[in-house]
């Protein structure tokens, strides 16, 4: 069997992929590692569970819970709220484990399950691997040791998570939104309500859009990965800035006065001098991965600030700070963890953070986000790919040798997998915009020739 977990939970077409059998039998076999890894020891178990508003969502919740519970675990379901507010729940609440039901910036027939530990922290691999292998023993006719009478799980819909969430966020604000006017793309996902109220309730003059979830249309022309329609609002209201969220909300990007994007590059260095001003950043270091821009990297330069650098993906963003306790991380698709106040990446804490900025300094979006100059990059997604052989392929190894000959010391190429799809992403830098189009679609063109 394949591995089921990718960089960021399991992931698949609903109730094709990922079935409620699947949900079930992996939350069962996730309370029993838990139990033998002696996290259970001493007390009734407990998990939180929430989801965002996908229509299956519903199902695969039922699943979960019914898992959770068959195995002894009371559960409190949280119902939909951001994956950064069940991670925050699960460490408030003092669950023993925190379940999310969501497939992120995916198309709506997509759904996913990300399991949190203790505290809200993601499942270490080897947890993971181990939550496979117990799943896929049992899937196969080996029975569970099943709890009786009043040793199942006991399961209540726990209201105040939403009001305990905002309330958290709140009180991170260094200060408030008062004289702001903000755009909102909600995508129609798990913070449609919970975002817009924290803003409204710093004090902010809050415009929102694609706040309707009516559980088909998450993700749909709106939101983090389609940016046009918040930056025709920001424009059209006359309004400071926009926050735009993915699917369940633990990224964002942001658009500017002019309408201009502001990408998570620009979101880190902005929120890097901010703390740093707040003597919050601690060791004076902001972590990123391979992916950030190379404007980005001599901003931080110039600024004195160091940037410590992972491989792609959350997850080795958080190791990274949690290993050296560095204060801020994240990526250029708008994953910001801030590690003092969120386990995760939090879009709704970032967003509020850089509104807070803007306020507190009087200066633009636009004028903040300066303090780096982006270098043209090119990203290409080629789909329908062996992503497996990025790393083996002689044809491809000798294509993007070519390319880093061509670019020199003036741009850079990489090449990776995706962690979620079945498709590898192409990334060249270059001074020149034309050039780095140029060497991308060669590199694309070699990526299907070698791996199609």
């Amino acid at each position: 069997m394949g591995r089921l977990f990718g960089t960021d939970g399991v992931r698949g077409v609903a109730n094709a992929d990922l079935t409620a059998e699947m949900a079930l039998g992996l939350s069962v076999a996730a309370a029993h590692v838990l139990a033998e890894a002696g996290t259970f020891e001493g007390h009734r178990p407990r998990a939180v569970v929430g989801r965002d508003p996908r229509a299956s969502g519903e199902f695969l919740e039922a699943a979960v819970v019914a898992g959770l519970a068959s195995a002894g675990v009371d559960v409190l379901r949280v119902g939909v709220l951001p994956t950064p507010a069940v991670a925050f729940l699960t460490g408030e609440l003092g669950a023993d484990l925190g379940v999310m039901l969501s497939a992120s910036h995916n198309a709506m027939p997509d759904n996913g399950i990300k399991f949190f530990a203790r505290g809200g922290h993601k499942l270490a691999d080897e947890l993971e691997d181990r939550i496979e292998s117990v799943y896929e023993e049992h899937r196969t006719g080996a029975p569970w040791d099943r709890p009786t009478g009043s040793g199942v799980g006991r399961v209540r819909d726990y209201e105040e998570g939403s009001d305990r969430y905002v309330a958290h966020l709140l009180g991170v604000l260094p200060n408030r939104l008062d004289g702001l006017k903000v755009v909102l793309d909600e995508a129609h996902g798990a913070a449609a309500r919970v975002s817009p109220e924290a803003f409204q309730r710093a004090g902010a003059e809050v415009v929102t859009i694609g706040a309707e979830p009516d559980g088909l249309n998450i993700n749909d022309g709106c939101g983090s990965t389609h940016l046009d329609k918040i930056k025709a609002a920001v424009v059209e209201h006359g309004a400071d800035l926009g926050i735009a969220h993915d699917g369940d909300a633990d990224r964002c990007l942001a658009v500017d006065h002019t309408g201009a994007e502001v990408d998570g590059d620009q979101i880190l260095a902005v929120l890097a001098l901010a703390m740093r001003e707040r003597s919050v950043l601690r060791s004076d270091t902001v972590v990123a991965t391979v992916m950030s821009n190379l404007g980005f990297k001599l901003a931080m330069e110039r600024e004195g600030i160091r940037l410590v650098q992972t491989a792609v993906g959350d997850r080795y963003v958080l190791e990274e700070m949690k290993q050296h306790g560095f204060a801020l991380g994240g990526e250029q698709s708008g994953h910001v963890i801030i590690l003092d106040h969120a386990t995760t990446g939090d879009g709704t804490l970032t967003g509020l953070l850089l509104a807070a900025r803007v306020a507190q300094s009087g200066r633009t979006l636009a004028d903040l986000a300066g303090v780096m100059k982006r270098l043209p990059q090119v990203l290409i997604n080629v789909p329908d790919v062996d992503r497996t052989r990025v790393g083996t392929s002689a044809e491809l190894s000798a294509a993007v040798s070519d390319a880093e000959r061509e670019l020199g010391e003036t741009g850079r190429v990489l090449l990776r997998p995706s962690g979620t799809e079945p498709l590898v992403r192409v990334m060249v830098e270059a001074a020149d915009i034309e050039q780095a189009r140029s060497v991308a679609g060669r590199l694309a063109d070699a990526v299907k020739s070698a791996l199609g």
